[in-house]
């Protein structure tokens, strides 16, 4: 059974939730909470297995809750919303507190899209339920571990022209992070995949756009790859690099169950490049993208896979450390010392 814990300000809504999720023969409603506060001091004595969390309550809100809650003894938690979350800063605020994932509150009975909106919260649960979460460092505006760089680099960058990061689950925070301390006199272009769910690519690359000092876009089919910018895949298009230093997207079909899948991203570029190139794969479930990043790194390139310790899930870069696909093994702020030695003088 899942151990699931409610946190829901809303007599209605709390009740709408507990219908939905008593539905399902593996989960379990063990409690309620009408507030953030009291979510906190219930998920240290219940140890639930998943937290459903609503945003909007008395005494603590959820991103407080939720912060709390990682800081303290951690959960996967879910965070809901009744805004909408494909056209709001809300779904990356509430990873940066330490949630695994933000969803739309499910639509009331009779609504067309009700069963499906249900399902999507019960198949997250489940999901989730997987997750190994990691504790957070208790800082104001950052959550996670501080680092400076341990080793040296012992590769020659002088001649890195373009980076590629892989990202699911966990990773917008940690990109958003790596982003927000790069100079704008960074020289390198940057190709980002990140699972996540479509429709929430544009506000993800909005939040990228304001919080770093690079250029930053969707990338578009047969585009130039400039450097000093970011480009960011879309929505359900798998995204390459062409030897002619192009982006080149395409509908094939998904890679480990992904479109846009890291491992597209990665493939072609170890096809196309070899020393001049950093790949990076950080926090996510599953293995897309380490495979090809041992590609890349028989190439010739230099690869970095994030450490356990700071990983919301150590699913991608574990298995890459397995397969010996990495140079480095990296916190995100060595992640940021090491990138930074590419700056431009």
């Amino acid at each position: 059974m899942i151990k699931v814990l409610i946190a829901e300000d809303s007599l209605v809504d709390r009740e709408y939730l507990s219908y939905i999720l008593s539905q399902e023969a593996d989960i379990e409603i063990i409690s309620v909470a009408k507030d953030g506060k009291e979510a906190v001091e219930l998920s240290q004595i219940l140890k639930p297995d998943v937290i459903v969390m609503d945003i909007h309550m008395p005494k603590m809100d959820g991103f407080q809750a939720t912060r709390k809650i990682m800081e303290t003894n951690p959960v996967p938690i879910i965070i809901i919303s009744s805004s909408d979350v494909t056209n709001d800063t809300i779904p990356f605020l509430a990873l940066k507190a330490g949630a695994v994932t933000v969803l739309a509150k499910p639509y009331a009975i009779g609504h067309p899209e009700q069963r499906e909106s249900s399902q999507e919260l019960v198949q997250k649960i489940r999901l989730m339920s997987q997750v190994k979460v990691i504790k957070r460092i208790g800082e104001k505006d950052s959550i996670l571990p501080k680092k400076v760089i341990s080793k040296p680099i012992s590769k020659p960058l002088a001649n890195v022209d373009l980076v590629v990061i892989g990202a699911s689950t966990g990773g917008p925070p940690v990109i958003q992070k790596i982003l927000s301390e790069i100079p704008k006199n960074f020289a390198p272009a940057i190709l980002i995949v990140q699972h996540i769910s479509v429709g929430f690519t544009k506000m993800f690359a909005e939040w990228l756009k304001v919080s770093s000092r690079l250029p930053s876009k969707i990338a578009s089919d047969m585009e130039d790859i400039l450097l000093g910018h970011v480009y960011i895949a879309p929505d359900n298009f798998h995204m390459q690099i062409t030897s002619n230093k192009k982006i080149s997207l395409n509908n094939n079909p998904a890679e480990n169950g992904l479109r846009p899948a890291v491992s597209c991203l990665f493939r072609s570029v170890a096809n196309n490049f070899s020393n001049n190139v950093i790949g990076i794969l950080l926090t996510g479930m599953g293995k897309d993208g380490a495979a090809e990043l041992k590609l890349m790194k028989d190439k010739g390139a230099i690869t970095v896979a994030q450490d356990e310790t700071s990983s919301v899930v150590y699913g991608m870069p574990g298995e890459a450390v397995k397969l010996g696909a990495t140079t480095y093994v990296l916190s995100p702020d060595e992640i940021v010392s090491l990138l930074k030695s590419l700056t431009k003088e």
